[in-house]
């Protein structure tokens, strides 16, 4: 006899948007990605996790990534099946890539603060070529890692 495990089914989901390279653009990319997570029914806590990241990294794409009328993107990947949230946000500045703070006293550097934030929010981060001249600078959260809560 034969018998079969039921398993829970994968999904991929995918958001992406363009926003003006502007404060107000950052603020609504973070509101755009808080209410996009509730509706694929992540969890709260990495829900908050994730709109701290979505913050730093939208702000430094609205005022470091500017080029005056080029937009920057938002995108987010849900993979259930590995249990990872990658945020990604790329600007058409591909020659101004992030670097945090080396200051032995980061709460005085003139910038590179907010990244720190990124780095202990996130479990990896990085920034990869966004053709034909920008960036993207990424991070990933993964929720199914023991510890940390995840989609419900």
């Amino acid at each position: 006899m034969k018998t079969t495990v039921p398993q829970l089914a994968a999904f991929l989901h995918t958001f992406s948007q363009l926003l003006s390279s502007t404060r107000r653009g950052a603020r609504l990319a973070r509101l755009l990605a808080a209410e996009q997570l509730r509706a694929w029914e992540v969890s709260p806590a990495v829900i908050e996790r994730a709109e701290q990241i979505v913050a730093e990294i939208a702000a430094n794409a609205a005022l470091h990534g500017r080029v005056q009328g080029r937009d920057f993107r938002l995108a987010l990947t849900l993979d259930t099946a590995t249990g990872m949230l990658r945020i990604a946000v790329s600007d058409a500045r591909g020659d101004h890539l992030p670097a945090p703070t080396t200051d032995a006293r980061p709460e005085e550097a003139e910038s590179g603060r907010g990244l720190l934030l990124v780095i202990t929010l996130a479990d990896r981060w990085g920034t990869e070529p966004y053709p034909p001249a920008g960036k993207t600078v990424w991070a990933e959260l993964d929720f199914r890692r023991p510890g940390r809560p995840g989609v419900r």
